[in-house]
């Protein structure tokens, strides 16, 4: 009887612990399914989610601002690495291999600009969500700041990719096409849900 007892007592006391897994998981399993449906909207829906897959779990997503704001960190976050990389290259081609150099110089600057634009719309969107949009003229200044910069920053990541044309290169241009191309198609990601989100905010307005 004691034995029963002792059983019961512990099993009740694992009852919250099951509970809050299973509210976590239902609630991590919602997250998932809203983001899968919006990044269907977008031109890289399955890059969307691979980007998006590492926030599901640290905050839920469940409006068009949050998907804006992570749509832009993990846009952000790849041209960072980007940059990182291409730094790293210019470095060593200025001597070792110098008929690349140019060329991949001119799309780190491009990369670098990009990343500056990024971190200008992450901030403003913390603006319009923190002060802004209390009138329409200032809601429409702060949506079209961040609007611009990310589509600046999608045109600088175009604008590399555009000078590794065709398939055939070396194996150095294809790598780092195939980064600035991840940057591009995350951006133009992060742009589709700033123009859902736009969207929301004007229907938000209407009387």
């Amino acid at each position: 009887m004691a034995a029963n007892n002792k059983l019961i007592l512990v099993l009740l006391s694992l009852l919250p612990h099951i509970i809050f897994s299973s509210v976590a998981a239902r609630k991590d399993y919602n997250t998932k399914a809203y983001v899968d449906s919006w990044c269907r909207t977008t031109l890289y829906p399955n890059l969307c989610v691979r980007s998006l897959s590492r926030y599901v779990r640290s905050r839920a997503m469940q409006n068009p601002q949050d998907l804006a704001r992570f749509a832009l960190k993990a846009s952000l976050y790849r041209a960072k690495c980007t940059k990182a990389f291409l730094l790293k290259e210019v470095t060593n081609l200025e001597t070792l291999r110098p008929k690349y150099y140019a060329l991949v110089h001119d799309c780190l600057t491009q990369i670098r600009d990009s990343v500056d634009q990024l971190g200008l719309a992450i901030a403003e969107l913390n603006r319009v969500n923190r002060r802004g949009g209390k009138r329409q003229v200032d809601l429409d200044w702060h949506i079209n700041n961040l609007q611009t910069w990310t589509s600046t920053a999608l045109t600088d990541a175009e604008t590399c990719v555009s000078q590794f044309p065709g398939r055939r290169m070396s194996k150095l241009k294809a790598t780092i096409k195939g980064k600035v191309k991840n940057v591009e198609e995350t951006t133009s990601n992060a742009l589709a849900f700033i123009e859902h989100y736009a969207a929301a905010r004007y229907r938000a307005r209407r009387p």
